[in-house]
């Protein structure tokens, strides 16, 4: 797994979303890094992010 970055959809309001990108994309929750995180394939995270962007 590569590095942990805030997500840039996250706000400045203390609830923050890390994720982790390479072969897989791993996803936290910042305020609880010790609960683990969700994978996703490739084309499951594109799909994700494709649905955010395109959702009202």
């Amino acid at each position: 797994m590569n590095d942990w970055h805030k997500s840039s959809y996250s706000g400045n309001t203390g609830h923050c979303v890390e994720v982790s990108e390479g072969a897989t994309t791993a996803v936290r929750d910042t305020r609880n890094r010790d609960l683990g995180h969700l994978s996703f394939d490739c084309q499951e995270w594109s799909a994700l992010v494709n649905a955010v962007r395109t959702s009202d």
